[in-house]
């Protein structure tokens, strides 16, 4: 048995993994799909204040209190930073790392360092009062209208703050295996870049970024490589 801890993305909450968890759970791997403070089923807790370091808390705290080990941790697009940077402070808990369609940033980065400049300038020019209004499940490939009526409902404003606070990191984390889930075709996010500049395999599925709704049977298959 494995023990999967998937971590969702910014606008998202654990409820976004629900079809991925069902099949990694009926083939008898225990999963874990924690909510970042401040979204999801806990939006009442969003603030401007929460940062990138709380979630990365957050991530911490579901592997102290569930007291689990050889953990494969999944981080999902804004969760790459996230993932890494619990992995980097409790490596003895983590056996592998999955980044789907995930930023991944170095020592002293921050998502905005990473993300393309138009991206910055949109986020800024929509953020109010610290935080980031929900997008539209199409910008992550979501088109299916059943799939359309399930997400947009559960998105939620994203605390600005996680997009600019810099990423904190030994290195103990370039220790970890990694692979990269890619979802093609490639949008103008640099996702697809990032295995070549960290060294990591990678698996392209032709999907859209919200793989875990649009393709669950994919996404779980691949995971499922790394039990």
């Amino acid at each position: 048995m494995t023990t999967y801890v998937l971590v969702h993305g910014a606008w998202h909450g654990g409820w976004c993994w629900r079809d991925v968890a069902a099949r990694l759970r009926a083939a008898g791997h225990e999963v874990f799909t924690p909510t970042l403070t401040g979204l999801g089923e806990r939006a009442h807790l969003c603030s401007p204040e929460i940062g990138l370091q709380t979630h990365v808390e957050d991530v911490l705290k579901t592997l102290w209190y569930e007291d689990v080990r050889d953990v494969v941790l999944v981080g999902h697009s804004y969760a790459g930073l996230v993932v890494r940077e619990a992995a980097d402070r409790m490596p003895e808990r983590v056996r592998r790392l999955v980044m789907v369609d995930a930023w991944a940033a170095r020592d002293g980065e921050s998502l905005d360092d990473r993300a393309p400049r138009f991206f910055r300038d949109w986020v800024d020019s929509v953020t109010v009062n610290g935080l980031v209004p929900l997008t539209s499940a199409s910008t992550a490939g979501v088109t299916d209208p059943a799939q359309v009526a399930w997400v947009e409902p559960r998105l939620t404003p994203q605390p600005r703050r996680t997009f600019s606070d810099k990423t904190r990191l030994t290195g103990a984390v370039d220790a970890i295996a990694c692979r990269a889930v890619v979802c093609t075709p490639a949008g103008p996010m640099p996702f697809p870049q990032l295995p070549r500049e960290f060294g990591w395999d990678a698996t392209e599925l032709d999907v859209g970024h919200d793989a875990m709704v649009t393709a669950p049977k994919e996404l779980a298959d691949v995971l499922l490589e790394d039990a």
